[in-house]
């Protein structure tokens, strides 16, 4: 496999890296792309200094390309790519919406891996993390209604996100007055109430996205969601607060037995002994940890529960990586 990393020096692009090496890709060359500015660094792969190269607009020299730079630029690009013989796995929101792309956690809806028409979409980070709680108890219990809060780390605004929060904590600590760039206010010792733009409907296009993006990946729009997305001041790894309401009778007890069997699920549930998911024990983590399982005091067949993933990894580049290994193995 001839493969490239787009946005190579990014957060995710990183991470993307870390996890090809990790779990030991079978690919023949890696090439690695970013913007100007970047081109003429190296990154350590396999023990050997690989070099960042400026992007070309024509097509990449690959099989495979592991794209996380942008938007408009695989909105731009990502055709150009597949059209010159690459499978494009997209971290981007450019494609996540199209009827014709897959949107695909493997874990949840692997057969949609082979139906590309050369472009796959990775869902937005909170969205992976959430269905891979979600879907083994759907699928056991019929969700009917979900009820979401997150607790999003800087690290779903990327490297510069991470930056800020440490470098204006630090001021903070200091006796500074701590200043916002990156985030619509300061992020230290705070929790912002707003991610992405503001819809028509009131919501966020982050809050939205769970909405559109689980209903596509269970490929169910009946599904009644509602979410409400909050920044916090954690480096990396997001937390969700879930409420759902089932079709059929679910016990805590039952739940527990259902997400133990299900792949990228780890269940860390103890809370006598203070066990629980949080974005500390989650981090660097390749699971998901779900935890704090009990009956919903406000639905009849209900659960609350809560999820913490790593954004990097399941939120991004460990997903994408994982597309990528599910599309070698075959349908």
């Amino acid at each position: 496999m001839r493969v490239a990393v787009v946005g190579a020096t990014g957060a995710v692009g990183q991470e993307i890296l870390k996890v090809l090496e990790a779990r030991n890709f079978p690919l023949s060359e890696l090439r690695l792309y970013a913007s100007p500015r970047s081109a003429g660094k190296t990154m350590a792969f396999r023990g050997e200094a690989i070099p960042v190269e400026p992007l070309p607009e024509g097509p990449l020299p690959v099989d495979l390309v592991l794209a996380s730079a942008g938007g408009s630029l695989s909105k731009a690009l990502a055709p150009v790519w597949a059209q010159g013989g690459a499978l494009v796995i997209d971290n981007s929101s450019a494609w996540r919406y199209e009827p014709h792309v897959p949107l695909v956690v493997p874990e949840v809806n692997r057969e949609r891996i082979f139906q590309h028409q050369g472009i796959i979409a990775n869902p937005n980070c909170t969205t992976a993390i959430l269905v891979m709680a979600l879907w083994p108890l759907h699928r056991a219990f019929r969700a009917k209604r979900v009820i979401v809060a997150t607790y999003q780390a800087a690290s779903g605004a990327g490297a510069k996100g991470m930056e800020e929060l440490l470098r204006e904590t630090h001021r903070y600590l200091h006796g500074e007055s701590p200043v916002a760039e990156v985030f619509a206010h300061p992020l230290p010792f705070n929790v912002i109430p707003h991610i992405d733009t503001f819809q028509e409907n009131g919501y966020t296009r982050e809050e939205m996205k769970v909405v559109w993006e689980t209903h596509k990946i269970f490929g169910d729009d009946s599904l009644r969601i509602s979410a409400t997305a909050v920044r916090v001041p954690t480096l990396r790894a997001h937390a969700e607060a879930v409420s759902v309401e089932f079709e059929r009778p679910v016990s805590p007890e039952a739940a527990r037995e259902v997400l133990a069997q299900a792949k990228g699920v780890e269940v860390v549930d103890e809370p006598a002994s203070r066990r629980y998911p949080m974005p500390l024990t989650a981090s660097g983590k390749w699971d998901v940890e779900v935890g704090r399982i009990r009956k919903s005091l406000a639905f009849e067949n209900g659960l609350d529960f809560f999820v913490v993933g790593d954004q990097l990894l399941k939120g991004a580049a460990l997903n994408a990586v994982q597309i990528a290994e599910e599309w070698l193995k075959g349908p």
